[in-house]
This record gives C-alpha cells, sequence and structure tokens, in this order.
C-alpha cells in the first residue's frame, strides 16, 4: 500500500514538475526553497487519509461536478447558525431540507478575542478557535456532510496574518527573519512611497496603508486593519508555509478553499499592488500543489475587481488558476436595478458574462457577509448622463429608504463625504421591503415585498453558476440592530446582516401562510425546478432578450431540446412581454403565447420543448 501511495504521489508530481519548478524558481530563484516546497507536498499528501483519497478519486471521474444544475450552496456563520461545529453537524437535516450540498462555513480559525475583523485576523492556521470546537470537530463534520452529500467550503485568509500570530509575535521581539516574512520598514519613507500609488482599503475605518509597531519601533504594512499585517510572498518561506496550511485544510475534508483577498498578496513599489503578475503565478503554483495532493480540492478566488480584473483569475485551459470565482459585479449591478427599476445595465453586464466559455463557473449570490460595493460600468452609465458620485447617494439614499418611494432598509458603509462614496449593508429582506412592511403592519406592501424577494432568488436561480444563498436568506431573515450596543462592533455596519439565526421563525418554514414559508416553499420549489431540466445546465446557451420595456429584464436559455424565457419585472407597475412560440409556465403550468402579463415585482419562467 505504501508503494502505491508513493507511486501515485510521483506520478502525479511528474505531471506538473517542469512547470511547478519553472514557475517557482522564476519567483524565487532558491533551489533549497524548491527543494523543500516538494518534500512539503509528499508530507501533506501522506497525511492525506484514505477516505478523502477515494472522495478525489470519485470527483475526478467527474472533473466537472461541481457545474451541476443541482449544486446550491449556502455560506454562514458556524456561531450564528448554530453555536459551534458540533451544532452544525446536528443541524444537516435542515440544510438538505433546504435543498443545499454546497456548505461555506465563513473563517474560525484561531483568532485574538476582540476585534478580529470577523475571523479574518488569523493567529493560527492549524487550529479551530476553540469557541467554535477543534481541528477534529471540523474533520468530523466534514466526513458527516460528505455522507449525506454536501461538499465543504472554507476560506483561507492568505494575504495577512493577525499580529497576534506567532511571527508576528518574533517580529515584535525584533527577529528579522520573521520581521522579513512581513513588511517592516526602519521608518516612515518607503511607505510614504508607497502610498503615492496604493489606495485605501477601508479610507474611514481603517486610513492608510501601514501602521506603526510600537514594540518594535518600525513601520509595518497593514493595507486592511492596523492588526491584521500583510505576508510578504516575495520570501519563499511565506509561500511554502502558507500553502502547507492550506494543504493542512484540505487533509480535515474541504472540498473547496476560498482564497481570500488573492488580488492583494503581492506588493511592488511604484504599482497599485493590485493584480500584479506574480499573484497569477503564486495561484498557479497553488493549482499545482493541490492537484498533487489533493485532486478533488477546488479553488475559489475572492476577487471583488471590475469584470476585466475577474477573468483573468481563471487563468488559461492549457494553465487554469481558480476553479471558480465570484459574480460580483453581477451582484452590485442587481441592487442596482432594485433601485433604478432600470434593467438596461444588468443586460450590459450579462450580455458580457453570456458571452464568456462556458468552462469560466462563477458563484451567484444575492447577499453575502459582506458589504454591496458600487463597482459598477460608469462608463456605461455615462451615456445616460449619469455620473459616479450622485448616482452612488441616489443608489444609496433609495436602499436606505430616504425617500418616500422607497420601502429599503439598509445602512451605509465606510461613508467617505469627502469622495461622496460608502458601501451599502442589509440583509436580502429588509433591503427588498419586508421589514419596513412588517413593522407598518401594511399586508399589501408585505405582499408586494415577498414577491421582489423571491423574484431575485428566481433571478439568481436562472445564471448558470453555483448558486449561494446566504444562511438566513431562505426564511427572510431581516436586519439585526444589536450591533449598534456591542462596542466592539458598533463601527462596522457588516454585522446589521449577521444576525442570530432565528430557529424559532425556521420553524414557520411549513406555513405557507407566513412570510417564512412562502419564502422557503417557493425557493425549494424553484430549486427542484432547476434540478428537474436540462436547460439550467452549465453548459445551455444563455442570452439576454429584449422585452421593449426597460422595466422587464429577458433571459434565454437553450439546451438538449428545452428552451426558457425568464422574465423579471423590476418596476412599479404591470408589465407584458410579447412570446412568438407556446410556452408552458413551469410555476402554474399556464400555457402562454403572445402576452405574458407581469405583475410588479413579478416573474416567470417559461419553458418551451421542441421535438426531438
Amino acid at each position: 500500500m505504501m508503494k502505491e501511495k508513493e507511486n501515485v504521489f510521483e506520478t502525479r508530481l511528474e505531471a506538473c514538475q517542469d512547470e511547478m519548478r519553472w514557475l517557482f524558481m522564476e519567483l524565487y530563484d532558491d533551489g533549497h526553497a524548491y527543494d523543500y516546497f516538494v518534500r512539503m507536498l509528499q508530507k501533506q499528501y501522506e497525511k492525506r487519509n484514505d477516505d478523502l483519497r477515494k472522495w478525489d478519486e470519485m470527483k475526478c471521474r467527474d472533473a466537472s461536478w461541481y457545474k451541476s444544475n443541482r449544486l446550491v450552496g449556502m455560506m454562514l456563520y458556524v456561531d450564528l447558525f448554530a453555536g459551534d461545529l458540533p451544532g452544525v453537524m446536528e443541524h444537516l437535516d435542515y440544510l438538505k431540507e433546504c435543498g443545499v450540498n454546497y456548505l461555506h462555513i465563513m473563517p474560525i480559525l484561531k483568532s485574538p478575542e476582540g476585534k478580529n475583523d470577523g475571523g479574518y485576523a488569523v493567529a493560527d492556521f492549524t487550529q479551530v478557535d476553540p469557541k467554535f470546537g477543534t481541528m477534529e470537530d471540523l474533520a468530523a463534520l466534514a466526513k458527516a456532510c460528505h455522507e449525506v452529500g454536501i461538499v465543504v467550503c472554507l476560506d483561507f485568509v492568505m494575504n495577512h496574518t493577525s499580529d497576534q500570530h506567532p511571527w508576528a509575535v518574533e517580529a515584535r521581539k525584533g527577529n528579522r527573519e520573521y520581521q522579513d516574512r512581513y513588511f517592516f520598514y526602519d521608518n516612515w519613507d518607503i511607505p510614504w512611497e508607497f502610498d503615492r500609488t496604493v489606495p485605501q482599503v477601508f479610507p474611514t475605518t481603517a486610513p492608510g496603508n501601514f501602521s506603526w509597531c510600537e514594540e518594535a519601533g518600525k513601520v509595518v504594512m497593514t493595507s486592511f486593519y492596523p492588526y491584521q499585517w500583510d505576508l510578504n510572498y516575495a520570501n519563499p518561506t511565506v509561500f511554502n508555509d502558507m500553502t502547507e496550511n492550506l494543504l493542512n485544510l484540505c487533509n480535515q475534508g474541504m472540498d473547496v478553499i476560498r482564497l481570500d483577498a488573492v488580488p492583494y498578496i503581492w506588493k511592488q513599489l511604484g504599482t497599485n499592488c493590485r493584480n500584479l503578475p506574480q499573484v497569477h503565478t503564486l495561484v498557479r503554483l497553488m493549482r499545482l500543489a493541490t492537484e498533487v495532493v489533493c485532486p478533488g480540492t477546488l479553488l475559489l478566488g475572492e476577487v471583488v475587481m471590475e469584470p476585466d480584473k475577474v477573468v483573468p483569475y481563471f487563468g488559461s485551459v492549457e494553465k487554469p488558476e481558480c476553479h471558480m470565482l465570484y459574480n460580483v459585479t453581477t451582484m452590485a449591478t442587481t441592487w442596482h436595478t432594485v433601485a433604478t427599476r432600470d434593467v438596461r445595465l444588468m443586460e450590459h453586464q450579462l450580455g458580457t458574462v453570456f458571452a464568456l466559455p462556458h468552462q469560466f463557473t462563477f458563484l451567484n449570490y444575492l447577499r453575502c457577509h459582506d458589504d454591496i460595493g458600487w463597482g459598477l460600468d460608469y462608463d456605461y452609465l455615462g451615456q445616460f448622463g449619469i455620473s459616479q458620485v450622485p448616482h452612488k447617494k441616489y443608489l444609496n439614499d433609495y436602499l436606505t429608504g430616504q425617500g418616500w418611494e422607497s420601502a429599503s432598509r439598509g445602512e451605509l458603509y465606510n461613508n467617505d463625504p469627502l469622495l461622496g462614496d460608502a458601501r451599502l449593508c442589509g440583509t436580502t429582506a429588509s433591503l427588498c421591503g419586508i421589514e419596513a412592511a412588517e413593522y407598518e403592519g401594511d399586508q399589501s406592501k408585505l405582499e408586494w415585498a415577498i414577491r421582489r424577494d423571491i423574484m431575485l432568488h428566481a433571478f439568481l436561480l436562472t445564471q448558470s453558476g453555483i448558486p449561494v444563498l446566504y444562511s438566513g436568506d431562505e426564511i427572510g431573515q431581516k436586519n439585526d440592530y444589536s450591533y449598534h450596543d456591542d462596542p466592539l462592533k458598533a463601527d462596522d455596519s457588516r454585522y446589521i446582516h449577521r444576525g442570530a439565526f432565528p430557529w424559532d421563525e425556521a420553524a414557520l418554514r411549513s406555513d405557507p401562510l407566513s412570510r417564512q414559508g412562502r419564502i422557503f416553499q417557493t425557493i425549494r420549489r424553484l430549486l427542484n425546478l432547476r434540478a428537474e431540466h436540462h436547460v439550467f445546465d452549465f453548459d445551455a446557451d444563455t442570452w439576454v432578450v429584449d422585452t421593449g420595456n426597460d422595466n422587464v429584464l429577458g433571459i434565454g436559455r437553450y439546451y438538449r431540446g428545452e428552451k426558457l424565457i425568464a422574465l423579471f419585472n423590476f418596476g412599479d407597475a404591470h408589465a407584458a412581454a410579447w412570446l412568438e412560440e407556446p410556452y408552458t409556465d413551469l410555476l402554474t403550468g399556464e400555457e402562454v403565447q403572445g402576452t405574458a402579463w407581469l405583475e410588479s415585482a413579478g416573474f416567470r419562467w417559461l419553458l418551451h420543448k421542441y421535438e426531438e
């Protein structure tokens, strides 16, 4: 058996050895570091247990398993959802009832108490934070998920560590070897040179890109928050050890590794330190490392950038990088369309996405743990006389409920009055108007808000790729304002949509008269329809349908004799679209030809089958 394992490792290594060595030496020109890298890969391969090796084999036999129209994701915080990892295991039946078979666990690795950016300031990559459980609990959860057909995704925070990480502790003591794993400078001269070209990530809540380290008497790079120290990937020790941390997580049973803030990981003076060529070299090396050690594991890139910066992270057919990327721009454009009721920017955005090769797989979502940033195509909007600063203000005013015409209830994040810039926070339900309608006791307003919430989920499920629900959205969970009373959270409005999961409300999911039941049952039905019909397959042809109405979005899909026309009315009034062929409404069974009517905030999935 040992000889067989060695042969498998050698075969996999041989398949990519030339490229791997060339890329590594191009970055580091350090043969000793490369030899260490290869030995580390073998060590991690040998640690992979037999169950995970079989899991790899099964997934490798169907390399496109993650592109199935039956795959449905949910992202959740362990403590908010179930207290700890064993608690999540106890609720796998609920996830299955939701139709979920892709579980994204938000950060759970050991982090300092207090301010830790929601777990993104990691103090130890080899330990689960005790409040969530242990690494053994994580492996047990992954095993239990695999037994019921659920794959597991976990964040890997690769740009920085906590200032409490052992490396940072040694660096503060003046240990030069560990200071070289970060960016330490004796004075502010070089940091000021960086600041000439490097944008600030959080200009209001964490201004600047550097912080003074009193203990070391030096300046350290902190692009995100002062307690998150940027790692120096120009140091091969950093790359080797961080890759080992990644592979160790894979060996706990993680099927998908989310590479957090990946565009930022290479720093170079005189640049904006974003999306530099070396970043792609590092991601490609990590992809090769997983193909040697754990080929069933996928890499998911978090690239919150404009589309022309996002797509390169897929790599090429010959030299792929990330398996999947977030469809960030479509998410932001969705909420733009909600606020403006005008679908033209969305049509433009979807046209760009639909033109991409089918092998590119996106994760689609309405909401996530983070804010909504208005990274829209302002060059396109400019032809309508729209300029960036006042338009962002309009979007934020509408979605925070400023004005009689809006029932949305969001809050601003990182508001910068000087630049006229701010991002937005809030749950899907509250942004759709459910919170306001229930507070006012207005039943007609609530009907409309629930309809809009469901329409947005139908739009999410119409797109090609993996739909990912944010935990609580399946029952219409509303904003949680209690964070205002917590001094550790009060200055971060993202906590408004990070409330504890309301299990008392989830108990109403079977009640068709409740808000929770209506949303839950309808989403579940949509998921079933999506899984049943070939037309939702990732290989389907997709296009934008011209509805002749700037309030109505039309999407066409065709695959294996099935043609779907999906219509979404973002407007405030009833609308209609014209259909040449006869269609069947997938939800009502109604036969439709000619005029297809839509309620305000309504949608229709219309299917036509061709004779084969």
